[in-house]
């Protein structure tokens, strides 16, 4: 008279005798993850044993002749595999209930959310060198948090000063993120291939240019070719600025500018940027708001 009850509830029943704190909801989205890995490696396993049994019935085809003969006789024998078979099913579904608790009971992980006005996600520039972020022992460190090599010397006498113009040429890497340029020079030109060569211009600390690319030019003189390495953060673009009008070197391209924002709005990968910079010419102040080629 004992009421029937599916192996699922009776599962789900002494989940909750077992795992009281852990919602009945959250067990079941859970399974739908742990289930289909189960049976992924059940398949296999449950071929392989049927194919033993096949091999293990042609065999032994008189003994399982006369098992089958003493179950009728009994009368049991029938019974006893049926309630073997459901204590088994029972068992199988208990296993996958419990995994799936566990499953649930493990905290998920947050996802960042890019928020200009909270600053979390693409905009959090408050740590600029994260744990992953790749470290370059041949360049020289300072103090302010980029890096450089100088690749060439300058010559003359002439230091740069806040308020002088630098006329430069420059390329641009995601040296964290597969060293892809984002502003590469000595591509194809000709025809629709052409792009304008004309160098770029800075006046020193006017905000014209990623601050880590401001500091590198103050030290550097006319000739000069300095690879420089800006983490992200204050140094680097800012996030708020992507189509870097306010804040350069702009790329001179769509693609590089598209490849360069991919890095700097993606806060699970390395936004380390690296600058080859030459210094073309260097125009002094004039006092009157004009500058005096160099």
């Amino acid at each position: 008279d004992r009421p029937l009850r599916s192996p699922l509830s009776h599962s789900c029943q002494r989940l909750r005798s077992i795992h009281p704190n852990v919602p009945t909801m959250a067990v079941f989205s859970s399974l739908s993850t742990v289930i289909p890995t189960l049976l992924i490696c059940a398949i296999p396993a449950a071929e392989a044993f049927q194919f033993r049994s096949l091999s293990a019935s042609s065999q032994t085809s008189n003994a399982w002749t006369t098992t089958a003969v003493r179950a009728a006789s009994s009368g049991t024998g029938e019974e006893e595999e049926d309630d073997r078979f459901s204590t088994d099913r029972r068992s199988a579904l208990s296993v996958l209930l419990s995994a799936g608790a566990a499953a649930a009971a493990l905290p998920s992980p947050a996802l960042a959310k890019s928020d200009p006005v909270s600053g979390t996600g693409a905009y959090d520039q408050t740590k600029s060198q994260p744990d992953f972020v790749q470290k370059y022992e041949d360049f020289a460190l300072t103090d302010e948090g980029w890096s450089y090599k100088d690749v060439k010397p300058g010559a003359g006498d002439v230091k740069i000063e806040t308020g002088d113009r630098v006329v430069f040429d420059w390329s641009g890497y995601t040296i964290g993120y597969f060293g892809r340029p984002f502003e590469a020079k000595g591509g194809p030109q000709g025809g629709a291939f052409d792009k304008d060569l004309d160098y770029s211009r800075t006046v020193i600390g006017s905000g014209t240019v990623v601050p880590g690319l401001d500091c590198a030019l103050r030290t550097m003189k006319p000739g000069g070719i300095r690879q420089v390495v800006v983490p992200y953060g204050a140094l680097s673009y800012p996030p708020d600025d992507l189509e870097h009008n306010r804040v350069g070197p702009k790329p001179t391209t769509f693609s590089g500018q598209r490849a360069l924002n991919f890095v700097l709005e993606n806060p699970r990968v390395d936004r380390t940027l690296l600058f080859n910079v030459k210094v073309v010419r260097i125009d002094k102040k004039d006092g009157k708001g004009g500058f005096i080629r160099g």
